[in-house]
């Protein structure tokens, strides 16, 4: 691999496009990247594709090319705007973004829920909404089960969606930033999903106010940290720093464990899972966990 990458990360460069052949990963499984095949050194579908990502690369569809062996093509992203560019609102590029297609993100919601696990006419509060695409996981969470749902956001287009999309729903123009709001009472569950390192919002001021304020006392918390950028219509892994070219995890790191901290000391069992998404799901020290959890 430390001969490969260098070579096709010039070749891309070039030509946009590269075009190579590899031992077919079907034909290695349960073997290790890097062992010897009767037809090349093993390297499983997962390093292919984690390599395109690190060269911003599309994996376009193999082709077999006999003797063992498969075609692969590495196309160069092309040169996108990122779907927050023309803002969050129904019109911009972020209304064509359905988180709930990435099957982690699914899988870790979902689980992240059941483990709040709000009862029967419980009340749902979901801070920076946009559409309520998100919300749908609630369904899917608890079949059959009634939930009272509010969603605030800034931006009147993207609620608007919301309403439209979950219309038993009350969808609310606030800036979070003003919470507590005495009016909105309190909530079974409070959902932050890519909320909380957004700029001016202070997490520890909005965690403790949501937490004093607007949380009932067997209620949780399900908060999302992005650890990806959309490029050319894909996820790429790794939270980035402004301006710089690969990700670095460290602001990343320091607010889940700023907030895992903060939330232990105020009486909660924390959970920490996902992927692109980093979720941070916090239920009372002394709850069960429930069972069940997956979809």
């Amino acid at each position: 691999m430390s001969v490969i990458l260098p070579a096709l990360r010039v070749t891309l460069a070039e030509a946009g496009e590269v075009t190579f052949t590899v031992p077919d990963p079907d034909l290695g499984l349960g073997l290790y990247a890097g062992e010897a095949t009767a037809h090349g050194l093993h390297r499983p579908w997962q390093a292919w594709t984690d390599l395109a990502d690190l060269l911003g690369a599309h994996l376009l569809t193999p082709e077999r090319a006999g003797e063992g062996r498969v075609r692969l093509r590495l196309r160069a992203w092309a040169n996108t705007p990122e779907p927050d560019a023309g803002g969050y609102g129904a019109g911009g590029g972020w209304a064509r973004v359905d988180k709930l297609e990435d099957p982690v993100f699914l899988f870790a919601l979902v689980e992240a829920l059941r483990r709040v696990s709000p009862p029967e006419g419980g009340r749902v509060l979901a801070l920076g909404v946009n559409r309520g695409r998100e919300l749908d996981a609630l369904e899917l969470a608890f079949p059959g089960r009634t939930l009272e749902v509010v969603g605030v956001d800034l931006d009147a287009s993207a609620l608007a969606a919301a309403r439209g999309r979950h219309p038993g729903g009350t969808f609310l123009e606030l800036d979070v930033t003003t919470l507590p709001r005495p009016e909105l009472g309190r909530f079974d569950l409070i959902l932050a999903l890519s909320l909380l390192q957004s700029p001016g919002i202070r997490q520890d001021v909005l965690l403790a106010a949501l937490r004093r304020h607007h949380l009932t006392p067997a209620g949780g918390f399900v908060l999302g940290y992005p650890n990806a950028r959309y490029r050319d219509g894909l996820l790429s892994y790794g939270a980035r720093l402004r301006n710089f070219a690969r990700p670095d995890l460290s602001l990343l790191a320091a607010d889940v464990t700023e907030a895992r901290r903060g939330l232990q000391k105020a009486g909660f069992k924390v959970f920490v899972t996902g992927k692109y998404e980093v979720l941070v799901t916090a239920i009372p020290a002394g709850a069960r966990t429930p069972t069940g959890l997956e979809l």
